[in-house]
């Protein structure tokens, strides 16, 4: 059992009954569908074909979709795609028209205001580049400093500019009411520039009467970075999406950057993600690249909650291979996590409150006594979610009656969740922990699990026991 979880990202290469079974089968914790690329039926048809799965299978992997947000994307191109020559000069119109080599149109009315002179416009994640040279009524005059191919609905990256508009528009909202009713586990919210936009998504929840759905961060800007903490603060997970993020920052900074939000979110309890490039050379390739090893190493020594596969199962050529090789490294490299610094680490932070108390007793008792799993037996999953803050260096088994508790601990560190029929006594729970514990963690005799919770279950809300036993 891996305690760092994978997501994996829907695409050409996966988007098929056997594919998601066997991205399933060998580890899956979770997959997202990115909404930028799919329609609402064609996500609704993946979304029943992984419950059917999930069904077939008894497995509960929980489902993320990736909502737009605020971009500006290409037009309609003349065949699909144009050359963009350096030094060339062309035309950004704001009203649809064919594009060619020397104009396009984009999606963004206000862009002519919004854009200043003389400001930098990357295409592709910044593999095609224009300054600005002039405005004209309905279009950006603009000059090629990087040229390349661009081709329809290509995302346009207006490095430190903040475009004039609401975070949510009508199609986002539209995909988060459909996510709400296909009763999904996570939204994640691409182009996030402050923590005013995650509110304005956690206000659309509460008017649909949803508190199961969890949102997501995604840091892809300067912004972003200017007002993380406050995001981290009102968000239940972040996403550290690196080549978005190297368009607007240095790429020298990226990996210190890395650890610090991963610390950030360590510190608040909340999810944190890295994505992108982990492993782009196996996308053609059977083998990876040293350094994508040591890169995800990297990530798992300062402890992320989980790592995404984009392009790696969208459209890569060997996504359950690519699976396979990011599970072996995880699981090989989690031995040299070093657990009792990070469990010091979360105690600085932590409020002195029972649960947490709590919860770091249980997780130094682990680490003292050696003990093989920690059992939770929950309604919420808020003591799995706060024993997973501590990084302790044993799984820990979440056992709850709620589906949807099940499924939204699918992305926290070291957390398995497992459904059960009911909490009853406290005697009973035990019986079962040890029973889950030979099965499904197949310990001897004399390995020893630690149970804690809250005690009578249903009526406590706060943690109030902790019990060693030996099997």
């Amino acid at each position: 059992m891996n305690k760092i979880k994978i997501i994996a990202t829907i695409g050409p290469s996966t988007d098929n009954f056997d594919a998601i079974k066997s991205l399933i089968m060998n580890g899956v914790d979770a997959f997202r569908i990115n909404m930028s690329y799919a329609s609402l039926n064609s996500g609704e048809k993946i979304i029943d074909m992984i419950n059917e799965i999930n069904k077939f299978l008894n497995t509960y992997v929980a489902i993320i979709l990736d909502i737009k947000g605020p971009t500006v994307k290409v037009g309609h191109i003349l065949n699909g795609k144009a050359i963009m020559r350096q030094n060339d000069k062309i035309r950004m119109f704001i009203d649809p028209i064919l594009g060619d080599c020397t104009k396009f149109s984009v999606d963004y009315p206000d862009l002519i205001n919004d854009v200043p002179l003389n400001s930098i416009i990357k295409i592709d994640n910044g593999n095609i580049e224009f300054k600005v040279l002039d405005k004209g009524e309905n279009y950006l005059l603009c000059q090629v400093l990087k040229e390349g191919i661009i081709e329809d609905n290509k995302i346009l990256s207006l490095p430190n500019i903040k475009l004039n508009r609401k975070f949510l528009n009508e199609q986002d909202k539209e995909i988060i009411r459909f996510a709400s009713r296909k009763n999904v586990d996570f939204l994640s919210l691409s182009y996030v520039s402050s923590a005013e936009d995650v509110l304005e998504v956690n206000d659309l929840l509460i008017n649909l009467g949803n508190d199961h759905l969890q949102i997501i961060s995604k840091i892809e800007s300067n912004y972003a970075l200017d007002d993380i903490d406050n995001i981290v603060k009102v968000s239940d997970g972040v996403i550290i999406d690196r080549k978005d993020l190297n368009i607007e920052v240095p790429v020298e900074k990226i990996p210190s950057i890395q650890k610090k939000i991963i610390s950030k979110c360590n510190v608040k309890g909340v999810i944190s993600i890295v994505t992108t490039d982990l492993l782009s050379a196996i996308i053609s390739n059977n083998y990876p690249a040293r350094a994508e090893v040591s890169d995800i190493a990297n990530a798992v020594l300062d402890g992320v909650d989980a790592i995404m596969l984009s392009d790696e199962t969208t459209v890569g050529d060997n996504p359950i291979e690519t699976l396979k090789l990011l599970e072996k490294v995880i699981q090989t490299v989690e031995n040299d996590i070093n657990y009792e610094y990070m469990l010091e680490q979360a105690i600085k932070t932590e409020k002195r409150d029972l649960t947490g108390s709590l919860a770091y007793s249980v997780t130094g008792c682990a680490l003292r006594l050696n003990c093989k799993a920690i059992f939770t037996p929950t309604m919420s999953g808020y003591t799995a979610k706060k024993i997973s803050r501590f990084r302790p260096p044993c799984p820990i088994i979440a056992p709850s009656p709620n589906i949807n508790t099940i499924k939204s601990l699918a992305l926290n560190f070291g957390i398995y969740p497992i459904l059960i029929d009911d909490l009853k006594s406290l005697d009973a729970i035990i019986e079962k922990s040890k029973k889950i514990a030979q099965d499904v963690l197949a310990l001897k005799n004399k390995d020893s699990i630690i149970i804690t919770g809250g005690y009578p279950f249903k009526k406590v809300k706060h943690t109030n026991f902790m019990k060693i036993e030996e099997i």
